[in-house]
C-alpha cells in the first residue's frame, strides 16, 4: 500500500467515523439521520456495550432503535457526539479505529453530558470502509 492510499484510507474512514458521530445529532430540533447508520456497517455487523454490570451485545436494527426513538421523541433534545481523539490503524482490507468521545444535550430537559470510548473494526466492501463491531463503555 503506498502513502497516497494509506491517507485516502484513513480520509475515508475519517469520513465514515464523522457520519456515525453525526448521526446522533439532533441540535437545533433538526431531525437526525440515525437511520442511515445501517448503510454504515455490514449487515451483520455487531455492537457491545461494556458497562459494570456486564455487556450488553447488539445487533445493528437492535442499536439503532431506541437511539432513533429517543433522539426524535423528546427524550434527548439538543443532543450531539464527538469524537475528541482517534488513532486508526489500517491493515490492507481491515483497519481498527481508538476512538475517544463526549457528549451533550438535555435527558427529559435536564442538562446531560458524558464522553467514553468506542473500538471501531472495519472492513473494506467494494462500496468503501464499513463497520463491522463496536466495541464501547461510557466514563463512569
Amino acid at each position: 500500500m503506498t502513502g497516497a492510499d494509506d491517507a485516502q484510507d484513513h480520509a475515508e474512514i475519517d469520513a465514515l467515523i464523522a457520519a456515525f458521530y453525526g448521526a446522533f445529532d439532533n441540535r437545533g430540533g433538526r431531525a437526525t439521520p440515525v437511520e442511515a447508520l445501517r448503510d454504515m456497517f455490514l449487515p451483520e455487523a455487531i455492537v457491545t456495550r461494556v458497562a459494570g454490570s456486564g455487556t450488553d451485545t447488539m445487533t445493528v436494527d437492535s442499536f439503532i432503535a431506541p437511539r432513533a426513538r429517543m433522539l426524535s421523541d423528546g427524550t434527548l433534545t439538543d443532543f450531539h457526539e464527538w469524537e475528541t481523539h482517534a488513532h486508526t490503524q489500517v491493515l490492507r482490507d481491515i483497519a481498527c479505529r481508538h476512538s475517544t468521545y463526549e457528549k451533550r444535550g438535555l435527558h427529559q430537559g435536564a442538562p446531560y453530558d458524558g464522553g467514553g470510548a468506542k473500538l471501531f473494526q472495519l472492513v473494506r466492501t467494494l462500496l468503501g470502509w464499513r463497520i463491522a463491531s463496536i466495541a464501547w463503555e461510557d466514563d463512569p
